[in-house]
């Protein structure tokens, strides 16, 4: 939160330019029916036809689109931005402390752990700055949004809204923590394969010598199929997630 307190204000603007395309986005979804209801069906039934009201209309529904879409451009700009001088500083910050580590760390650790931290795990902190937090902001306005216009037509419908979303939180926390789980032993298998063939590819004279290269191939593979049972597991539990959400959300449709 140190380095992401550093754009505050960027961040005020990308909150803005959030609310605005959410808005946006569940308002321009009622224009059709206000559209077909008072301004296309009555021109149906008029002899001369008159379109002023629906010409005034569909400039009103452009702006509306228009809107959306340069609030959508401006915030990802930003973010795109902030993710990229947070990450630069987190890794500088990194860089600078690990000049200062004892040799013992460096001994005790493998060097595909630690390159890791420079890349895999920087590309999740940069995925989590530049797409998860937009998408959190996205997913509540959208939601605030959305919930106060169910309200305004039917509470009763609203109420069967509301146990779908509590089954589909059940569902979540159960697929989620699992995903998590697996994606976490993914990531420490992937730093132990990384370092086990960085060490063998710097140490290829010291295998030669002591005539290492079955015992070497053979902890190579157990490495690799534990990584890809663990990758497979985890992109299981990852990917079930959207189809899962997606039948639930139908079935709540239909009731």
């Amino acid at each position: 939160m140190q380095y992401i307190s550093k754009y505050k204000l960027p961040f005020i603007a990308v909150a803005v330019c959030i609310i605005i395309s959410s808005v946006a986005s569940v308002v321009a979804s009622r224009f059709l029916q206000t559209l077909i209801d008072d301004y296309i069906e009555p021109l149906l039934l008029q002899p001369v036809p008159n379109f002023s009201g629906l010409s005034r209309m569909l400039c009103l529904m452009a702006a509306v689109y228009l809107a959306g879409v340069l609030a959508t451009l401006l915030y990802n700009r930003i973010m795109a931005v902030i993710a990229q001088g947070t990450l630069k500083e987190i890794r500088d910050d990194m860089f600078a402390h690990m000049q200062t580590l004892p040799i013992k760390y460096f001994d005790t650790n493998g060097r595909g752990d630690i390159m890791s931290y420079y890349t895999n795990d920087i590309d999740t902190l940069r995925q989590m700055v530049s797409q998860s937090f937009p998408q959190l902001m996205i997913a509540a306005v959208s939601v605030l949004t959305v919930f106060s216009i169910m309200i305004y037509y039917s509470l009763w419908m609203t109420l069967v809204v509301i146990l779908g979303v509590v089954v589909m939180t059940l569902v979540i926390k159960k697929v989620g923590g699992s995903s998590a789980k697996y994606f976490i032993r993914q990531q420490l298998a992937l730093g132990r394969t990384e370092g086990f063939v960085e060490e063998m590819m710097h140490g290829q004279k010291v295998v030669k010598v002591f005539c290492h290269e079955e015992t070497g191939q053979e902890e190579f593979s157990w490495l690799n199929y534990d990584l890809r049972d663990k990758q497979i597991k985890a992109q299981f539990f990852g990917g079930i997630m959207g189809p899962v959400m997606g039948n639930l959300g139908q079935v709540g449709y239909s009731l």
